[in-house]
This record gives structure tokens, sequence and C-alpha cells, in this order.
């Protein structure tokens, strides 16, 4: 007789930031766990979890993954956005961890296996300037980073995206967003100033990569690639917003600096056009925020046909068990190029348990069944959530402008 689901219930918690967790478990005694945090609207998902999903996962056969994912996505009628999708997620990821389990294997080998032995990534250096960006930057390569993403201070801006110590760390508990302030033309001028700095003191081996976070027009991100290319980025990422995929061939037709995008990506179809007409070089969707393994494999795929290589976002928003399966998944495609890393708190430690290393620049997954990351429900019932927003982003006029 089939296995069947016999309980599944959400887990909130907030071990220095807010993560929300779905745990399974079966008749045969085995439970899996997957992320469903949606950054500033937690809540959300959890709910769509706890109220609308969980009731039609008891009784399921949890093997039946691809069955599932298709029930939940097409049954809903209201398909694709991120509480949907992140919802999904969160009961692929932890099903393909209890098949894994199941199986008696590491997921990356349930998946097909090893097409490498670890993983690239690269962390985020920051600084109110570009002095402070370039320390940064020292200190990453002194921990062994092989690729780091830069980021500085404006001149005349007063808190701009990435720059934690010009502003503060957005992880913070608030309870309303923050604001932020924004002038392109000062950011096109002095952006290439940063890259100029760090080649000059760094060499040419460092990988380099730039987060635009999608602020500027295609035009002005034609420009930013262009005035870029002398520093031949590893990638510059987000440069305008992509719900108008067709923005990109503009960007482009007119510059050689490979591109990156997609963390804020869900379906495969928010993707297709930028992957088919070879718009970009890098896809960024997330497991969690794009509907699990089984949705983030279609892309994969797809990506391939075109030469497109993954580039997960891995920002600490997303819980550990995104980290631990990203690198399952990271471990097994092909078509792999390179994975964000950001240090959770130090609070998810007594929360989470896993384990992937970073050593000499490279991560590692684990080799236990699953996808090696498990939860203490009793410490989690120790942080409880606590209001939290992303930073909304003003013009210096006032005008609302993208963060």
């Amino acid at each position: 007789m089939a296995d069947r689901i016999v309980a599944a219930r959400v887990i909130v918690t907030s071990p220095g930031r807010n993560f929300v967790t779905l745990k399974i478990e079966t008749a045969s005694g085995l439970s899996g766990i997957g992320d469903a945090t949606l950054n500033g609207r937690e809540l959300a998902v959890a709910s769509y979890l706890a109220d609308h999903v969980v009731p039609t996962l008891i009784g399921r056969d949890p093997a039946a993954i691809e069955d599932t994912w298709q029930y939940l996505y097409r049954g809903a009628y209201w398909r694709r956005g991120p509480v949907t999708m992140s919802a999904i997620a969160a009961v692929d990821v932890a099903l393909w961890d209890i098949k894994a389990k199941a199986a008696g294997m590491p997921l990356y080998q349930l998946l097909g296996g090893a097409s490498r032995e670890s993983m690239l990534c690269y962390s985020h250096a920051n600084g109110a300037d570009i002095e402070a960006a370039m320390d940064s930057v020292a200190g990453h390569l002194a921990q062994g980073y092989k690729a780091i993403r830069v980021q500085a201070g404006v001149p005349g801006l007063k808190r701009i995206y990435g720059v934690h110590s010009a502003h503060g760390d957005s992880t913070q508990h608030q309870d309303r967003p923050d604001e932020g302030d924004w002038d392109t033309a000062s950011y096109l001028r002095h952006a290439p100033r940063i890259f100029e700095a760090a080649r000059a003191r760094f060499g040419e081996e460092l990988h380099l990569l730039h987060d635009a976070h999608h602020r500027l027009l295609p035009n002005e991100a034609a420009r930013l690639g262009q005035d870029l290319e002398p520093y031949r980025l590893f990638w510059l990422e987000d440069v305008t917003p992509a719900e108008n995929q067709a923005a990109f061939r503009t960007v482009r037709a007119k510059t050689t600096t490979p591109l990156a995008v997609g963390e804020v990506f869900n379906t495969i179809w928010d993707c297709q056009a930028l992957i088919t007409e070879q718009l970009i070089d890098y896809i960024r969707a997330t497991l969690v925020h794009a509907g699990g393994i089984t949705h983030v494999r279609r892309i994969a795929d797809l990506a391939a046909l075109y030469g497109v290589r993954t580039g997960f976002h891995g920002a600490s928003d997303l819980s550990p068990v995104t980290m631990g399966a990203a690198l399952h998944f990271d471990r097994w495609v092909p078509n792999f190029g390179i994975q964000e890393y950001s240090i959770h708190p130090n609070e998810a430690a007594e929360v989470f348990q896993w384990n992937w290393s970073f050593r000499d620049g490279m991560l590692h997954c684990g080799e236990t069944p699953g996808h090696g990351v498990e939860i203490d429900e009793t410490a989690a019932a120790k942080f409880p959530y606590r209001r939290s927003y992303l930073d909304v982003n003003r013009l210096q006029d006032g005008t609302l402008w993208n963060w």
C-alpha cells in the first residue's frame, strides 16, 4: 500500500528574521520540510497554506509529486503570483525531501546525480562610499570568496539599496516600510567609478557582480552596461524591470555586459521570451518563489537549450531550507552558473540544522538523505513572528520608484 500524508503544518518563526516553513509527515514516519517565506508578506503565504492547501494534502500519496504540483497549480484556478507559487514551492520541496529520504539518498542523486563537486558562490561587499566598499571586498577575499557583488553609496543619496553600512540592515523588524531616495543620473555617473577602483585594487581575476535593482529605464540600463564593459563584470543584475520582457531587447542590443534577472519571477512564463530570445545570460528564479524543484527544473531545462545558466537568488530572507535544496539542485543542474550566498542570522542556527558548508570560495551540499535541512519546532516557538517590510524608494521629487 502506498504511503500517505497524515499531517502537514505551517511553522512561522523569526530567529533574526521571519521564516515560514511547511512540514509534511507521512504514515511511514518520514517527514520533509519546505520554505514558504515571502519577505514582507510572510503571513499571506502562511494563511494560503494553512487555510487552503494543507486540508487538501491529507491522504495524498507523498510520492506523487508531479500530480500534487499540478493539483495545486491548475486546481486552484487562480494561477501564478508570489503567494500561490511560494505555497506550492513549500509543498513541492517538502515532498522531494521525503522522496529522497525514502530512497535513502541525498536529493541531488535523486535528481540525476552530480554534475560538479562544489558550487561557485558570491557574497555581498557594501560600503557607504567607494573606499568602504573596497575594504569590504578585501574582507570577503580574505574569507576565500572568488566572486563578490559590489555596491557602494552614491554621493548625495542618503539611503540606497545594498549599502547596509549607510542606512542600517533592511532585515530589521519595523511597523512600516523604510523609505530610500534615488537619482538615476547620479548613480550612472558613479557606478563605473566603483568598478574602476575595484579592478585597480584587486586585478582582473576576481569575479565582480553588481545589482541595479530594477531602477533603470531600458536605455539607461544599456548605457550602464556599456560603461561597465571595460571592467568585465561577471554579471549586471536586474538593470530594468522585467515585467516587460521586450525591454531587454534594447539592453541586449547595446551592451555585451552579461545580464542576470529573475529573483522576483514566479513561473517559466515570466522568463520565456528572455530565455528563448537569448536576452539574458543568467536566470535567477528561486525554488521558493517559482514553484519549487518541479517547476524550476523546467525553467533550467529551457534555459539550457539557449545557453542561459542558473544564478539562484540566495539572500538571507530565504530560509536555510531553500539554501539546502538549492545547493542540491545546483549540484545536479548541468547549466549551473553561480549561487548567491548570504549568511543567515546567528539565531537561525538555533532553529534550523543544515549540513552544507562553505570552503575555499565554494559551497558544498551535504550527503545525508533529503535536502539536508531540519527544523527544531521547540526552538522555533521561542522566536515569534515580528512584523517587517522591505523598503520602498522615491525619486528626489517624491515619486515612488522601484526598490
